[in-house]
């Protein structure tokens, strides 16, 4: 049985592990670290680290699930490396003492330097060395979604910048630079399509390779106040749409150049001349961002120490040409706090959401209220994911909390709905209510 057939069978928030808080936390600093701690989805373990707890581990899996279908239909293909790595890999690549402190050194009982995987471009090239000796194996695009530690001097804004987070890796491999730039537009065009399917608008904007390395860059940018950087963009990118369906192999390359051609940069990549000269004051846009993923194409800066060569139809052997993308699944979870809240609480994309129901009974003490709800709750779970809160908690109470969780669609069953058969229907993103027969919303449920 498949991991959300099994959290849905059955789903009663009096058996369910949803410790919420009424009261802000203190030391959170922006909305989401707030209400992921108020709506009890993790928990801080030590400084930087955090405990998933069970209502933030469905999210974060739907998130994950979202990134990895959108992968595969980008043609990459899944494994899974380890979270602790040698560190042989990283002194042939150069990178073992310029990487910085953020690197969690480690020796085992044997006395040989080990870490905790910050990245893997030194793993998985390695990996291919072994497996891609000819042109004809190639190309390759292969990916995983793992745990990663950076020790960060100063962890803040909760999963935003933490030392340990879920990370997806792909890496491309190519006998040829221009091959390489075909996967490079692979993973682009499938990064728009992922933070598209999250309700999210991501801008590709040109940025630093940092410790990566490389000369084609690109990060994916949620506009908003609490982000780190400053970005600058020529505001038409915001118009542009990204077609339902799209086909790889013919569609990438121009829909890249699409996304590319307005000027949009983060801070460290601005000049002001060239801001002011490509973009009119009028379409001028400056604010801050949320990095949520980010492309490189960097040749073979990895390939050519660790020499992972191939043989190319001519039959000359050359180091292959790599590609590194990456998005933050743990940090997905925080900007979409940040792109879709209001002051009642979280407000989640369906598709993100775990549950597309709550069912709320007001009133348990009425027997016929309960077996109602009893019933539209099995009749529910038939054919959609449902959250029922079937507790004594005030009603008060059970709207805010159903709120401050951000369930998509409410169903709110009180005095009205046995004297008239009726529920309440009511959208959490714009918060307009629907009365509806019981017996009509069970019906449209089951027609889709």
């Amino acid at each position: 049985m498949e991991y959300w057939a099994l959290i849905e069978e059955d789903m009663r928030l009096s058996e369910y592990f949803l410790p919420t808080l009424k009261e802000l936390p203190k030391d959170a600093e922006i909305i989401s670290h707030q209400l992921m701690l108020r709506t009890g989805m993790i928990r801080q373990a030590s400084s930087g680290i955090y405990v998933w707890l069970p209502f933030g581990h469905a999210i974060l899996k739907k998130i994950e699930q979202i990134v990895r279908e959108e992968q595969v239909r980008a043609g990459a293909i899944e494994l899974l490396m380890p979270t602790i790595q040698s560190a042989d890999l990283w002194k042939k690549s150069g990178r073992y003492d310029d990487y910085g402190a953020e690197m969690l050194r480690m020796k085992d009982r044997h006395d040989r330097d080990i870490l905790y995987g910050p990245t893997n471009e030194e793993q998985i090239t390695d990996i291919s060395s072994h497996y891609f000796k000819s042109y004809k194996t190639l190309p390759k695009i292969l990916f995983h979604i793992q745990w990663k530690f950076r020790d960060e001097i100063r962890p803040r804004f909760g999963v935003m910048r933490c030392k340990e987070f879920l990370m997806k890796d792909s890496y491309s491999f190519d006998v040829s630079e221009e091959e390489g730039k075909i996967s490079y537009n692979k993973m682009f065009l499938s990064y728009l399509k992922t933070f598209q399917r999250m309700g999210l608008k991501a801008i590709p904007m040109e940025a630093e390779s940092g410790p990566i390395g490389g000369n084609l860059s690109h990060e994916f940018i949620i506009l908003a106040n609490t982000g780190e950087s400053k970005v600058y963009i020529d505001k038409r990118i915001l118009d542009l749409e990204i077609p339902e369906h799209v086909d790889y192999h013919n569609d990438a390359k121009n829909i890249v150049e699409e996304w590319t051609k307005y000027y949009s940069v983060t801070d460290d990549m601005y000049d002001q001349g060239t801001y002011e000269n490509k973009v009119s004051k009028e379409n001028r846009m400056e604010m801050r961002g949320i990095e949520v993923g980010h492309v490189f194409f960097f040749g073979d800066k990895y390939t050519k120490p660790l020499k992972a060569n191939v043989q190319d139809s001519e039959g000359k052997i050359n180091p292959m040409q790599s590609g590194s993308y990456g998005i933050g699944v743990s940090r997905l979870v925080a900007a979409i706090i940040e792109a879709s809240h209001d002051e009642k609480g979280i407000i989640w994309p369906k598709s993100i959401s775990p549950f597309d129901y709550a069912l709320l009974n007001l009133n348990t003490k009425d027997d016929n209220l309960v077996k109602l709800s009893d019933t539209i709750y099995k009749k529910i779970t038939d054919v959609s994911s449902v959250l029922y809160d079937d507790t004594n908690s005030s009603v008060g109470e059970k709207l805010n909390r159903v709120d401050l969780i951000g369930v998509p669609i409410q169903i709110i069953l009180g005095k009205n709905s046995i004297e008239n058969n009726t529920l309440e229907l009511k959208e959490r993103s714009t918060g307009n209510v629907q009365v509806i027969n019981v017996d009509v919303f069970l019906k449209q449920l089951h027609n889709g």
